[in-house]
């Protein structure tokens, strides 16, 4: 069946790859996920450019939307997104670097704490301007990367004093296996934040990301930190994905060529035609984050395909063949004979969702859209 066609705008730009984000979709599944949380809060979690697509348009649209909790993972990230959020908490997961007290209190940008020289130092920033400082707090619960840890919240319950001065906005934790329901340590990282809240000033709490969200009522807080569902990743692996797919991969066809049977395609010979062929070469590559292992005779066995970018195509996709390069793809268009220089295929979208990409290279839909280079065109539509 024909899927929705979205022509992938070119003017004004030589970019030979463009990447279409449909800002509506990514709106419509932060209020998908609102309606799962409520009568909790949904943030928004806007790090790495927001997972690949453009964090200067995602954000703001999700702003104009009604979500006004925001995540980045570094501070500069923060302080670029911070005019385009009027109003909103902006918060940078990866704690603050040391002596950037001022700069998050210049910025409006609340710190995530997880250590005691993290407390100390917003403490200490406390009490020189004579005033209480919001924060949230992060406990590690099993993730064993940032956040106070067990002995950290020993020295908290022994002296509660040590967080004088502070407002604690959220306190948060990160789930392990959220991805994996059945996986008891999503149990044991409840018991243990529930332990640590204990002994920690009353404060709500943060505990779901996007899959966390799909767990059970358990795993309800007062603040939701989706990121990977707001982009179309599957919260729900092995099930039917409940979130709208917001972005298409389009390539452009630089040449077709006719090959003889026997002929090989690509660096090394890794892949001969069976047959007489036409040969299209697409400008992507893996300098523009569309990863070698996606090509032909990978290790994953996996033959991909695209398909024509073209209203109302319903026809058999267009399998990729030989070794993805720096800069280029090719992709045999046989069966194809209206195709030439200048059209567009689709590489990712409604047919083949980062999910399936991600199989074949052995990684996940995270990586396959974070890795996308700013050398691929962004064009959006609201």
């Amino acid at each position: 069946m024909a899927t929705e066609y979205i022509p992938p705008p070119v003017e004004g730009t030589d970019a030979t790859a463009i990447l279409h984000i449909d800002l509506a979709a990514v709106a419509a599944n932060w209020q998908a996920l609102c309606r799962r949380a409520a009568p909790g809060a949904v943030a928004a979690a806007v790090k790495a450019d927001a997972y690949g697509l453009g964090a200067a348009r995602v954000a703001p649209h999700l702003h104009a939307a009604g979500c006004r909790h925001f995540f980045a993972a570094h501070l500069s990230e923060a302080v670029a997104l911070r005019p385009l959020l009027p109003g909103a908490m902006l918060a940078p997961l990866n704690g603050p670097p040391p002596g950037s007290e001022r700069d998050h209190l210049e910025h409006d940008i609340l710190p995530v704490l997880g250590s005691l020289d993290d407390i100390d130092r917003w403490t200490a920033l406390a009490r020189s301007i004579g005033r209480r400082l919001p924060a949230l707090l992060h406990v590690d619960t099993g993730m064993h990367r940032l956040g106070l840890d067990k002995a950290g919240l020993a020295v908290l319950a022994a002296d509660p004093g040590r967080l004088d001065g502070l407002t604690l906005r959220y306190v948060l934790t990160h789930l392990v296996a959220s991805e994996q329901p059945d996986d008891p340590v999503n149990a044991a990282q409840l018991e243990r934040f529930a332990a640590a809240c204990a002994v920690l000033p009353p404060a709500p709490r943060s505990i779901a990301n996007s899959s966390g969200l799909f767990l059970n009522a358990c795993f309800a807080s007062d603040l939701a930190r989706p990121g990977a569902a707001l982009y179309g990743i599957n919260p729900t692996p092995g099930r039917e994905n409940p979130m709208r797919l917001p972005v298409r991969l389009h390539a452009r066809i630089l040449q077709v060529r006719e090959i003889a049977a026997g002929d090989s395609v690509g660096y090394n010979a890794t892949w001969r035609a069976p047959r007489p062929s036409r040969i299209a070469t697409l400008g992507i590559g893996y300098a523009d984050g569309w990863r070698r292992a996606l090509s032909s005779g990978a290790p994953s066995g996996r033959v991909l395909a695209a398909w024509p970018a073209s209203p109302g195509f319903d026809g058999p996709p267009v399998p990729l063949v030989g070794r993805v390069s720096m800069d280029l793809t090719t992709c045999d268009v046989t069966d194809h004979p209206a195709l030439a220089p200048g059209d567009w295929l689709e590489l990712m979208g409604p047919r083949c969702p980062p999910e399936h990409l991600a199989a074949a290279c052995g990684t996940n839909a995270y990586e396959i859209l974070t890795s996308l280079s700013p050398r691929i065109a962004r064009t959006y539509s609201a």
